[in-house]
């Protein structure tokens, strides 16, 4: 993963808990990175390794460290990072994810090292749709949780979302079944 997305989890725990706490997850992570520089690529061991630290120093479940890690990414990093990216995604919550397939095209264009999942909308109503999330990386849906529930955020709408399928459970992807 690109130094980025370690720089956000660093971020995030000093935003919400300080320096201090940071050093600590840093020293339990066992990741010995000064800083990390945000177009370099990293190990994706690294970023594992930093939300195990902050699940365990901050008494939490890895999926709830994921959680809140996608809604600051969509709220804080994304949102100030790249303004323009988030803004030709779409002008409210169903335009954005109707759009999200061809939202890595253009990421991938800042880091064309990047290695993005894939996502297809599928079921599209009014009301909701169905987001098909496909990735090479395990373990990562409580993320794509956090990044839905964020834009939703972002764009002032509650989402209800369900995970109905999963690769936990056999599925070659996960399916989150969204409405709002």
């Amino acid at each position: 993963m690109y130094g980025i997305v370690n720089k956000a989890i660093e971020d995030l725990v000093i935003a919400n808990f300080g320096e201090e706490k940071w050093e600590a997850i840093k020293e339990r992570s066992g990741v010995d990175i000064d800083f990390f520089i945000s177009s370099e690529p990293y190990d994706d061991d690294v970023t594992f390794k930093l939300a195990v630290a902050v699940s365990e120093e901050m008494n939490m479940s890895v999926g709830d460290v994921l959680i809140a890690f996608g809604e600051w990414w969509v709220i804080k990093t994304t949102s100030e990072k790249y303004p323009g990216l988030m803004d030709s995604g779409g002008d409210n919550l169903r335009d954005f994810l109707v759009n999200l397939p061809n939202f890595h095209n253009r990421v991938m264009l800042i880091y064309p090292k990047l290695t993005p999942p894939e996502f297809k909308v599928s079921d599209i109503t009014e009301h909701g749709l169905n987001l098909h999330y496909f990735s090479q990386r395990q373990g990562l849906q409580e993320f794509v949780r956090g990044l839905i529930q964020g834009l939703g955020k972002m764009f002032n709408t509650p989402v209800a979302l369900e995970l109905i399928q999963t690769r936990d459970e056999g599925s070659t992807h996960e399916i989150f079944k969204i409405n709002w």
